[in-house]
């Protein structure tokens, strides 16, 4: 049974792809009038960009990110103006994205998002590019400008499109990367206190509780000032009396994240 199943399985998958491509390109309207083909030489040039587009999105769909974005950059570079080099700019950040290349990756939504801004992917595009800088998030002892990046980013996709499929999980990716700021303060309020620079540390508690009143270490931080206010900092074995620096897996609020790609037009 296994020599039979194994072609049924790899023409379902090339048929999927091939399904998945005629839904992105017959979505766009400004690409639909593209699909009138007038001559056997406007044939021609359509049809090694389709082809390079079927064979991206087969090693994509695999998760061969590396080989994938070769396909996506060839089209970019050879046929521009097909009707293929929308899918393909979108997808070649998203292998980058996958690839953990995030920097880049963050810079190719832009591209997409300015040169597209009426397209249908764009809350995705949103939402990928805010993800961008939430996977720099690190531990709490590290530079936290990835994290009021996103929620920044996060904040603009609210705005702009309040009522995406992505609207709760950005929610919750703010509210993480919130979390982590808190407690980036605390540690730094820990730090002061370590080295008996008190007046430092109720500044920056102060500002954990003003800023962040909402979060889970909000509790500790009211203790550690009340007993640096009353005189009575803690002194001995800080290393036991405060937090472990590391955080919660940032991953927390996440599902699967291919769940988090539009359905039906961006399938990945």
């Amino acid at each position: 049974m296994e020599n039979y199943e194994k072609p049924f399985v790899q023409l379902s998958l090339r048929l999927a792809t091939l399904f998945f491509l005629v839904a992105f390109l017959g979505g766009c309207s400004q690409l639909k009038s593209t699909f009138t083909f007038t001559s056997s030489e406007d044939i021609d040039k359509e049809l090694p960009a389709k082809s390079l587009a079927i064979q991206g999105m087969d090693d994509y769909n695999v998760g061969k990110y590396f080989t994938a974005i070769e396909f996506f950059d060839e089209i970019l570079t050879r046929y521009p103006f097909s009707p293929e080099a929308t899918l393909a700019e979108l997808k070649a950040a998203d292998c980058s994205y996958h690839l953990e290349r995030y920097q880049e990756a963050a810079m190719l939504y832009e591209e997409f998002e300015n040169r597209h801004p009426t397209n249908e992917s764009i809350p995705y595009v949103m939402f990928q590019k805010a993800m961008c800088s939430y996977k720099t998030i690190d531990r709490i002892d590290r530079d936290p400008s990835g994290a009021t990046k996103a929620i920044q980013l996060f904040e603009q996709l609210l705005k702009a499109h309040p009522d995406s499929p992505y609207t709760g999980e950005a929610e919750n990716r703010i509210s993480s990367a919130t979390e982590f700021l808190a407690n980036h303060e605390y540690f730094v309020a820990q730090y002061y206190v370590r080295t008996e620079k008190y007046n430092q540390a109720i500044v920056r508690l102060q500002y954990l509780l003003a800023t962040y009143p909402e979060t889970t270490i909000k509790d500790k931080a009211e203790d550690l000032l009340t007993r640096i206010e009353a005189g009575d900092p803690p002194k001995s074995r800080l290393w036991a009396w405060f937090p472990k620096l590391s955080m919660p897996d940032w991953s927390f609020f996440a599902n699967d994240e291919e769940e988090n790609s539009p359905a039906g037009e961006f399938k990945q």
